[in-house]
């Protein structure tokens, strides 16, 4: 949309979260007329500041929806608001135009956006392309789904400032002119299937990323990923990949990255470069998963010239993201991490890959439908004990419980010091739930947080 559009358009904000707020907040300061509008109570919203939107004089309701946010033409909502809810559906009825958060956003944006999507890993390759970006002393903004919602920083983009943006597939779903320079396809396994009715519904909205790109953008794209690769296929984008299992090169890709032994080989033969980055053992982050992470973030820093020694010096130090297999004490010669942001069996799989033996795991919360089979040898093979939490501790406690021992427990408290009585010199105590966190916690976040302090509590 143009300027002029956006004075001339009236919208209605659904949610009163971090990205519903900046949405208004930018909205309104641009000439239209807002309303926001959230069902939850002003106790329940975390970032509601009422004086503030007073001051911004943005009309809102808490702790309903009235009729009154059908008055205007377009609405905004949150991710977590699907597209059968009953508001969403009657808005859609009477003509109303939905999009989402950096749909908005991105209408305000003057510099370039690198968009990152995938089922996992895209918040550590977010996190870490900016630091690369960072430290070649690129003006550089992280938001998205990590930190800052893109209406929050789109004020202070520039034209050459470059975003990095975490995109989910909720934000995505609802973009119609949001167009990256650069998209980054990391993953896609099946996850959030209810909210989109389906994996090829949920592929579909991953694959938005792509849709407004022409010859003259780049796609970013996992090769390892098979459903990934032939989906991108008919895309007018220029394709670059990424691999730690095959030689691109033989593979006849034109351009990417790849691991060749120990080595991180970056290419392009339409430019005849040919050149080792560093050696993957270098990397200070763990795990096939984080090699994958940092190929794709190589990859990006490449398309913006950025030289393979500010590439090598950063990923020599990047400690990793908060809540992803985060390193949180050792006590007695126990270890203990965080992955909290572990909310589905993929990303379980990608913690216990990363370690070789002597877990005792933290497993359970809200979860339709894990399949805990996939992960039945990874368990066998490297898991002493489950600690077995949230609403899943009795469907954990009846698969498991006959080739583990399984101790159900009712907070995260009893967890961590059942954990600990149980723990020997050299054992590692995981948290890495494959399930949401709602059960119990207000987010993934939330629940780190919750296991870090019963952690540096210990004594």
């Amino acid at each position: 949309m143009t300027k002029i559009e956006i004075e001339n358009s009236s919208f209605t904000i659904l949610g009163a979260g971090r990205s519903g707020i900046g949405v208004a907040r930018l909205l309104k300061k641009s000439g239209a007329k807002v309303f926001l509008s959230d069902g939850s109570s002003k106790d329940n919203l975390k970032y509601i500041d009422e004086e503030l939107l007073k001051c911004d004089e943005i009309d809102y309701e808490l702790g309903r929806h009235s009729d009154k946010i059908y008055e205007n033409k377009i609405f905004i909502k949150s991710p977590g608001i699907s597209p059968d809810n009953e508001i969403i559906v009657n808005a859609k009825e009477l003509g109303k135009k939905i999009y989402s958060e950096i749909e908005a956003a991105y209408w305000f944006c003057e510099g370039q956006v690198i968009a990152i999507t995938g089922t996992n890993g895209k918040t550590t390759t977010t996190i870490l392309t900016g630091e690369i970006f960072k430290k070649a002393g690129i003006d550089v903004k992280v938001c998205g789904n990590v930190g800052l919602a893109f209406s929050e920083i789109v004020n202070e983009v520039r034209r050459d400032t470059v975003v990095v943006l975490e995109a989910s597939s909720y934000q995505l779903f609802d973009t119609e002119e949001f167009k990256p320079k650069v998209s980054v396809l990391m993953n896609i396994t099946p996850d959030h299937l209810d909210w989109h009715k389906g994996f090829e519904n949920y592929l579909k909205a991953k694959l938005k990323i792509l849709k407004n790109q022409t010859e003259e953008d780049i796609a970013i794209v996992n090769y390892d990923d098979i459903t990934f690769r032939e989906a991108v296929k008919d895309f007018k984008v220029k394709k670059i990949f990424f691999s730690i299992k095959e030689n691109l090169m033989q593979e006849g890709i034109d351009s990417g990255s790849f691991i060749d032994g120990e080595k991180i080989i970056y290419f392009d033969k339409t430019k005849n470069i040919h050149e080792e980055i560093m050696e993957a053992r270098e990397i200070n982050i763990r795990g096939n998963h984080n090699l994958y992470n940092s190929l794709a973030a190589i990859i990006s820093a490449r398309a913006f010239e950025i030289k393979k020694e500010v590439i090598r010096e950063t990923l020599k130090t990047f400690k990793g993201v908060e809540h992803r297999i985060e390193f949180v004490r050792e006590l007695n010669g126990v270890k203990f991490y965080n992955d909290s942001k572990a909310t589905n069996i993929d990303s379980l799989i990608v913690a216990l890959e990363s370690f070789e033996k002597n877990l005792i795991m933290i497993l359970g919360g809200r979860e339709t439908g894990n399949d805990y089979s996939v992960i039945e040898k990874l368990v066998i093979g490297k898991v002493k004990e489950i600690i077995a939490i949230g609403e899943t501790r009795e469907k954990i406690s009846e698969y498991f419980g006959k080739i583990k021992k399984v101790t159900k427990v009712t907070t995260m408290e009893d967890a961590v010091k059942t954990a600990m009585k149980s723990a020997v010199d050299g054992d590692i105590v995981l948290l890495s739930p494959a399930c949401k966190s709602f059960d119990m916690f207000d987010s993934y976040e939330h629940r780190g947080e919750v296991f870090k302090k019963a952690v540096n509590e210990l004594k």
